[in-house]
């Protein structure tokens, strides 16, 4: 089948709009066809970002349990994960029992109409079932396969089990994360997970463009470790070259002052970045200290970063006598780059993200109202929407599968065995 001819159901809708009662997709990837397989994060945050832009994700669940997602997460009220209800949003849910013949044979019917195949398997799953790119290829030219994996698709390491956290350990991100008293730390995130889930996002989008010239598909290899080195900045020549080892700073930049978090009257913290020499002036004015400026012991960066600890003591000092907002409100009016460290309570009340829509309320069957993060990046033209939340197990196998050809009764049949 030519990639062209899948952009539209049996009835002539759009992939985009393929559930009835659902909004239609508006984003520039309203049309696409995408079918995400795997489970939990890496591979599922990156169909959320394609699904986000407008594509249709069709979500490939185990009949008996679907993705553990759906119960993950500190906070189940009535039983429902917040967390899926982000990473599964603008998804359609089919359940299908991949280890069986007649669940991986309704698999590449459905792949023969898809532009991209997604999944997060451990590399050679695919394969064992026949569903590796080869076999898809030949039933799909036009086929891009996003593959997200904690080592890649090759190398000594490719069979190991490879979690968000060992890419982040072995991409050199952990080593600089936290207080240099105590051992490496994690991010409050799953960070190593969802950079994956990034540059598989960036490859998919880049070998879509691609096919636009030559027709064909292609693999795209998206390792955890390599997504997070991606983003190491200067640490690998830094230390092949000059023998330099980023070590961990906490809070702050060595040699970089003032540009640190400080505590306030009110029990909040305000982040104050002052470290050019011009700012530095204007935060010395703001605090009423104006001759901190030309003291020689703060008058350039490099005092200023030899005198470190000292200079974030005595600001910390004025800032502890001051409430977070108005002090915010004065370092703003002397243009001082500063912000609160926000919680979800200050998302949720602060003008800027209501301005912009930073934060979107979706209507969730059970739960009612949801607030959860928008769609990024805007768009002028075709920006993205959140149509609803990720649905519950199996919602969409009977209206997926019907554009393949399957009625009621064999749908029926499929559930009885333990298939669909």
């Amino acid at each position: 089948m030519d990639h062209r001819d899948a952009a539209h159901t049996a009835d002539g809708r759009s992939h985009g709009d393929a559930t009835p009662d659902a909004p239609a997709a508006t984003g520039p990837l309203a049309g696409l066809r995408v079918v995400e397989m795997g489970q939990l994060l890496a591979g599922p945050f990156c169909g959320q970002m394609l699904g986000d832009l407008g594509a249709d994700v069709v979500k490939i669940e185990d009949p008996a349990k679907g993705d553990p997602l759906r119960q993950w997460g500190r906070e189940l009220p009535r039983g429902e994960s917040l967390w899926w209800s982000v990473v599964g949003r603008n998804k359609r849910s089919v359940t299908l029992n991949l280890r069986e013949a007649e669940g991986q044979d309704l698999a590449r019917r459905l792949i023969a109409g898809a532009d991209v195949v997604l999944e997060n398997f451990r590399p050679g799953t695919m394969e064992r079932w026949g569903l590796g790119y080869e076999a898809l290829s030949e039933l799909n030219p036009g086929l891009v396969m996003v593959r997200v994996s904690g080592f890649g698709q090759d190398g000594p390491y490719a069979q190991r089990a490879g979690y968000g956290a060992i890419g982040e350990a072995m991409g050199g991100l952990r080593y600089v994360v936290g207080d240099p008293s105590t051992p490496p730390s994690r991010m409050g995130i799953s960070i190593g997970d969802t950079l994956a889930a990034l540059f598989a996002t960036i490859g998919a989008l880049a070998a879509l463009r691609e096919r636009e010239r030559s027709g064909r598909g292609q693999i795209v290899d998206s390792a955890i470790y390599e997504s997070v080195l991606g983003v190491m900045e200067s640490l690998v020549p830094e230390w092949q070259v000059s023998g330099y080892q980023r070590e961990r700073t906490g809070a702050v930049l060595p040699n970089v002052a003032p540009s640190n978090i400080y505590p306030t009257r009110d029990g909040q913290w305000l982040l104050i970045a002052a470290n050019q020499d011009t700012v530095f002036v204007r935060l010395a004015e703001a605090i009423g200290q104006p001759e901190l400026a030309t003291d020689p012991r703060y008058a350039t960066h490099g005092a200023r970063g030899e005198r470190q600890a000292e200079l974030d003591a005595l600001i910390a000092e004025y800032t502890l006598g001051q409430d977070a907002d108005p002090l915010h409100e004065a370092l703003d009016l002397h243009g001082v780059p500063c912000g609160k460290i926000f919680r979800p309570v200050d998302m949720l009340t602060d003008p800027q993200y209501r301005a912009r829509g930073s934060i979107t309320e979706v209507d969730h069957p059970i739960l009612g109202p949801v607030s959860m993060q928008n769609v990024f990046p805007k768009l002028s033209r075709t920006t993205g929407t959140v149509r609803w939340p990720g649905p519950p197990l199996g919602q969409h196998t009977a209206e997926v599968l019907a554009e393949l050809g399957v009625d009621g009764a064999a749908l029926a049949a499929l559930r009885e065995r333990g298939v669909a």
